[in-house]
């Protein structure tokens, strides 16, 4: 039986903005079935405090490959046609120039494709790509593009540490983009070669890497946004003193709002109609049983309205209740 993944990279202001990747399953509850060695969320998800959009989109291409090691045939889809070339057509031509490009400069992003090379070469099963549309109403993309944007927004924010593979950082440290990169203590140690690559922690365990982890307590951080959604009650109680969620304005047939009172001022008479999508999309929580979820609120707007009396609005924060 073939597994079908979709994997996606995203930056907020490509190149050098913060950075995110995703990959998904496609099946539901596939974690510990043969050929998936993840945990039951079928996804996982990362980013850093910069980067660009090749840098997210290899990296979510291999870690789909390490989190689906088995003899089962896997299927990657990709709206990346530079990653899915990387992966399977440039590389060859790389491997034979000694990693030098058509103008003998070395291959940029380097230690990610030879990593996804690896992976490639020595996976039990056969590994092919398929492009789709990105922004199409793919199912699988669209919930790939929501977790890599969502990282990457923590990142922004603070809201989480940074999480790629090793080849990632390295990509990533070793491109123009490298000043200013927040790399967490872990992830230095190993580039130093004081410790494995096969020990970095992921962000939620919130442990210092300095000490042994029986010795430690939690370090206190800023909950991420996927964290609040992620609340069983469904109803995440958002606290957006800083910036760390928005509402942009969209089509969204399945939400309503009804008007209240703004925070503070005098009402005004006027009305506002219209819909709001709020990023990040509830569905990317695990706990998203596909109902509607209640919301209240206000956000504060600035701006010019035309003689139709149309305002756009874009990233606009939130304020919860």
């Amino acid at each position: 039986m073939t597994i079908t993944v979709s994997t996606d990279g995203s930056a907020l202001g490509n190149p050098n903005g913060p950075m995110g990747w995703a990959w998904a399953d496609h099946a539901k509850n596939a974690g510990g079935t043969p050929g998936h060695e993840h945990d039951k969320h079928g996804y996982d998800a990362g980013g850093a405090t910069n980067g660009t959009n090749q840098i997210g989109e290899l990296c979510a291409v291999l870690e789909a490959l390490r989190a689906h090691p088995g003899s089962e045939p896997l299927l990657i889809e990709s709206d990346s046609q530079y990653a899915i070339n990387c992966s399977t057509t440039w590389v060859k031509g790389w491997k034979r120039n000694g990693w030098k490009n058509s103008q003998k400069k070395p291959v940029k992003n380097v230690e990610l494709i030879k990593a996804i090379d690896a992976e490639i070469s020595r996976r039990p099963g056969p590994v092919n790509f398929k492009w789709v549309k990105g922004h199409a109403g793919n199912a699988g993309n669209e919930l790939v593009d929501e977790l890599a944007r969502t990282y990457a927004s923590d990142c922004r924010s603070g809201a989480r540490d940074g999480y790629l593979p090793i080849e990632g950082w390295q990509s990533l440290l070793n491109s123009e983009y490298a000043h200013g990169t927040d790399v967490p203590p872990d992830v230095q140690l190993v580039l130093d070669g004081k410790a494995d690559a096969a020990d970095l922690r992921k962000p939620e365990t919130g442990l210092l890497p300095s000490a042994s982890a029986e010795s430690q307590e939690p370090t206190k951080r800023k909950q991420s946004i996927a964290d609040l959604l992620s609340e069983p009650e469904g109803v995440p109680d958002l606290d957006f003193s800083e910036t760390a969620g928005e509402a942009n304005s969209s089509a969204s047939p399945t939400a309503s709002a009804t008007p209240i009172a703004p925070a503070s001022g005098s009402p005004s008479g006027l009305t506002v109609s219209g819909n709001l999508t709020f990023s990040p999309a509830p569905k990317t929580s695990p706990y998203f049983n596909g109902q509607p979820m209640p919301i209240s609120g206000t956000i504060a707007i600035e701006g010019y309205v035309d003689g139709e009396g149309n305002l756009t609005i874009t990233n606009v924060p939130f304020f919860r209740k």
